[in-house]
């Protein structure tokens, strides 16, 4: 593997790469973004038009908090264990599951805790109380 140089132009700008193993006319953009003194995280696009390292962090973060939303709404909801045939069910079924999730986060965001800990609480103190006092009685 070969070392980048970096320039002044190149932080700020990102660098034109081609990638050994792909097609002769696929390119991409990498983005050299400076964490800390003791950490550099690299960005890696095809959008060749992106010429602001800022922006293609920003651009990154955006779809960073797309990505949390769709694991979230994944495995705190049920979103995805769907088992409806019906296009209006499976509607209804997404609806109520962003709703759930929707107010998943509202509520963790006053409680000040995450939406997983959250759902985790809401379960153990569901738990606590069908153990002290249940509701379905087995002879």
């Amino acid at each position: 593997m070969a070392l980048l140089t970096w320039s002044a132009a190149d932080v700020a700008q990102g660098k034109l790469l081609k990638v050994k193993g792909m097609p002769k006319d696929s390119k991409l953009k990498l983005f050299r973004v400076l964490v800390s003194t003791h950490r550099t995280d690299y960005l890696v696009t095809n959008e060749l038009a992106q010429e602001d390292t800022q922006a293609a962090e920003q651009e990154s973060n955006v779809r960073w908090l797309i990505e949390q939303f769709h694991r979230e709404a994944n495995q705190l909801t049920g979103l995805q264990a769907c088992q409806c045939r019906l296009a209006r069910s499976q509607r209804n079924h997404i609806a109520l599951a962003l709703r759930t999730w929707t107010c998943l986060k509202r509520l963790a965001g006053q409680a000040k805790t995450t939406a997983y800990q959250l759902k985790q609480r809401l379960l153990d103190d569901y738990m606590r109380h069908e153990l002290a006092q249940p509701t379905l009685r087995f002879a």
